[in-house]
């Protein structure tokens, strides 16, 4: 026989057993009733799931090309609104039990299912006698001699999974879920895969229960889960159980590229500015009851790198707890949101401060570390607690190195109806008070080492509102210090030789002090200086005045003296009113006028002349003699005549 022979008889045989299968089905077809495969179908799936079904359409049987059983309008539960509902429910039937009479289920198909999972306000689930029922016909007792005939996957096209928690108020929906379900007909893991949309984002979902018939009894199962999309890449591998309460144990991982783009699409609103970009977080994960505990945390978030415990709760509201410890923070993209000044730092920032990410969720944190950085700002060894419950943010510095020395206090932001309520009170000790003032409020015309305590409180919809409502009291004590961008050591010794000389070039050198003490009170932000005294080797400064904070300007008084050189230390030495007006970071400084008339020789007489009216004319003519030299002083000054025509 030939090869083409062989092929040829190959064929036919081939197209003979089709024919005959294809005449097989017809005959079954017509011999084994619609009926009867329906009612063997709902019995199968029952024995399998221990859930009947009920039906609110027609049926329809197939045997050709293949067997199924299609179900319109199925639900499982009662009511008007059952746990389960589905447009359509088509099983696939094994072909060959089909020629000894037997239906046996391959796999089926839930066409637009509709999930209800309610929690009432006692806890109890609409799904619990479900999953009862189902957990005795998967279980090992089931007594079923055929469990491993029965069908090994569910899918799910195009379904919609509702989630009511009626003690929380809280109603979560999963639309357009497909599904794959392996049904553990073999072994007694359980698999789900698939996709699904949540607040309108896709997401990959892959679940495996290693023992489904001791998770559905509510013993310990294994449990792997991972949920990958674009706001947030999740995975979790550990134990489970239900019984008596939720407990979850194992290991987490979780990593975004954008924390800020996971919190919206959590329904978390997040505070506006800067920072909260990548994210990465690994830790040992507990979970019970409405609690996530997290221990062994590794947390990354915009570069920043901490370690500790975390604990997330949802009783009532969404509360985060823990403690951190870094090594290096640089928290400037957060402190962006509250910048002070504009971006030429001689204006107050007018842009609205945005706390509605302060509402979303409750927050008690501690953190630690060795260095942070906040914009230009240097702190040390840091130790801060954060507190944040129904939209008020509390800070609670216990001890940070800042400036050169340490800083304590505490300082609080909350939304209101004029925009935010800021309150602070912090405590500087030995710091740089150049640096501490640079950073605070860009004044940089003070040298030395200090302390600084202050005390404010405002509202205000930005920071310029809130300098104009700003209330407090401020006080500095310096020492062993420089006034920068003032000589006044010069001026005072060029002044007492020559009062009318003009004051020159003194603004580029510094006035040094062996003492400062300032004391403000500032009410509807207008700071009143009541009492500033600089003291040093050469020179004392007395001022008192007024500050606009709102508008960064001066109107202040003072008077500056020469340390005495006599012998006699009761002598006084030269002094010198003045006063300070003008813009913070350009001020102007002008001498009392009157008073250096007054120690002029010449013009002494011209001032005291001015005071008294009654002998102007005579003041004014000695003034005149005195200085081009003429007549002699007390020499009658002939009346003038009139001229002649």
């Amino acid at each position: 026989m030939t090869a083409a022979a062989g092929f040829k008889r190959l064929g036919i045989a081939i197209v003979g057993l089709v024919l005959a299968g294809c005449a097989v089905l017809g005959a079954m077809a017509v011999l084994i009733s619609a009926d009867s495969v329906r009612e063997a179908t709902k019995a199968e799936i029952r024995n399998v799931t221990g859930l009947d079904l009920v039906l609110g359409g027609d049926a329809s049987v197939s045997l050709f090309p293949t067997g199924s059983v299609t179900f319109a309008n199925v639900a499982l539960g009662d009511g008007a609104d059952p746990a389960l509902a589905a447009d359509r429910l088509t099983a696939r039937l094994r072909f060959f039990p089909l020629f000894a009479g037997r239906i046996e289920i391959a796999d089926v198909a839930l066409m637009r299912p509709r999930l209800n999972v309610t929690f009432g306000a006692d806890g109890r689930s609409n799904w619990g006698s479900l999953v009862e029922r189902l957990a005795r016909a998967v279980g090992p007792k089931s007594g079923r001699a055929d469990q491993a005939s029965s069908f090994s996957e569910i899918r799910m096209e195009r379904g919609t999974i509702v989630v009511t928690d009626a003690a929380h108020n809280v109603v979560e929906t999963l639309d357009d879920v497909e599904m794959a379900l392996a049904w553990p007909s073999i072994s007694k893991s359980f698999a789900a895969n698939g996709r699904f949309a949540w607040h309108d984002e896709p997401m990959d979902l892959a679940l495996t229960l290693t023992d489904f018939a001791a998770a559905l009894a509510g013993d310990r199962s294994g449990v792997k889960l991972r949920v990958h999309g674009a706001p947030l890449k999740a995975a979790f591998e550990g134990n489970m159980s239900v019984r008596p309460t939720l407990k979850i144990e194992g290991t987490l991982a979780a990593d975004s590229t954008s924390l800020r783009d996971t919190f919206r699409w959590a329904g978390i609103r997040p505070l506006s500015g800067g920072g909260f970009g990548p994210f990465a977080l690994k830790a040992k994960t507990t979970v019970s009851g409405g609690t996530i505990a997290l221990s062994s945390v590794n947390i990354e978030l915009d570069g920043n790198t901490a370690e500790g415990v975390l604990t997330y709760a949802t009783d009532g509201r969404q509360t985060i707890q823990g403690t951190l410890a870094a090594n290096d923070l640089d928290l400037s993209p957060y402190v962006s949101t509250f910048r002070l000044l504009t971006t030429n730092e001689r204006e107050w920032n007018r842009v609205p401060i945005a706390l509605d990410g302060l509402t979303g969720l409750d927050l008690d944190l501690r953190l630690s570390a060795a260095k942070i950085t906040l914009a230009r700002a240097k702190l040390g060894r840091t130790a801060v607690a954060a507190n944040l419950r129904s939209g008020k943010l509390t800070v609670t510095i216990g001890e940070a190195q800042a400036f050169g020395g340490i800083l304590k206090g505490a300082f609080s932001l909350a939304g209101s109806d004029g925009g935010a309520d800021f309150r602070s009170q912090l405590q500087f000790t030995d710091v740089d008070l150049e640096n501490c003032l640079g950073e605070l409020f860009n004044f940089r015309r003070l040298e030395g080492r200090g302390n600084m305590s202050v005390a404010l409180d405002a509202t205000g919809a930005n920071m310029l509102g809130l300098t104009r409502t700003m209330n407090g009291t401020a006080n500095v004590i310096g020492r062993q210090g420089s006034l920068v961008g003032l000589n006044i050591e010069q001026l005072l010794r060029r002044l007492e030789r020559r009062p009318l000389s003009g004051a020159g070039d003194f603004r580029t050198g510094r006035t040094p002090f062996e003492k400062l003490t300032v004391d403000i009170k500032i009410a509807q932000g207008i700071a009143s200086v009541d009492d500033v005294k600089l003291e040093g080797s050469k020179v004392r400064l007395g001022l008192n005045g007024s500050a606009s904070i709102p508008n960064r300007e001066f109107d202040l008084r003072g008077v500056a003296a020469l340390a005495s050189t006599s012998t006699n230390e009761t002598a006084p030495g030269f002094e010198l009113p003045f006063i300070v007006q003008g813009p913070w970071d350009d001020p102007i400084m002008l001498p009392d006028t009157q008073s250096l008339l007054a120690r002029s020789p010449a013009a002494a007489p011209l001032l005291e002349g001015v005071r008294n009216r009654a002998s102007t004319r005579d003041s004014v003519r000695s003034a005149i003699d005195r200085l081009i030299g003429g007549p002699a002083a007390g020499t009658p000054i002939p009346e003038q005549q009139p001229a002649s025509r």
